[in-house]
């Protein structure tokens, strides 16, 4: 069983940035491959980045390829989304999952056996 609790998000103007963190408690952090999604008001759900378990396999969904960068801190059972350049139609709520480590890309959120509670990004135009 893991726990995710995302914090940072925030109001920021567009062209800002802000740093999202999810901490994980629970064993084996190390062990599970972490995403990040988001959703809008309206919208599904949609994957933004995933980071495999030792961060050999990174990915990104093409929109926010060159702004955005996942990490993350097995240490501190931590994983982050470092967003840059950020525009109106980042806004939404962010979300952390967790999944079992396969070291493989997944992008969709049946994918992911747990969630935290999101945190909400506004930006401002």
């Amino acid at each position: 069983q893991v726990q995710l609790v995302e914090f940072g998000g925030g109001l920021v103007q567009a062209g800002g940035s802000l740093k999202l963190s999810c901490a994980a408690s629970g064993r084996s952090f190390s062990s599970y491959d972490m995403g990040w999604f988001r959703q809008a008001p309206g919208k599904e759900r949609e994957f933004v980045a995933m980071i495999s378990g030792t961060g050999g396999i990174i990915d990104y969904i093409d929109s926010v390829k060159g702004r955005f960068t996942i990490s993350r801190d097995n240490a501190k059972s931590t994983v982050y989304l470092r967003m840059n350049s950020l525009k109106p139609e980042d806004m939404a709520v962010y979300y952390c999952a967790a999944k079992r480590e396969v070291a493989a890309i997944y992008r969709l959120p049946g994918d992911y056996d747990y969630w935290g509670q999101g945190t909400q990004v506004t930006v401002s135009s």
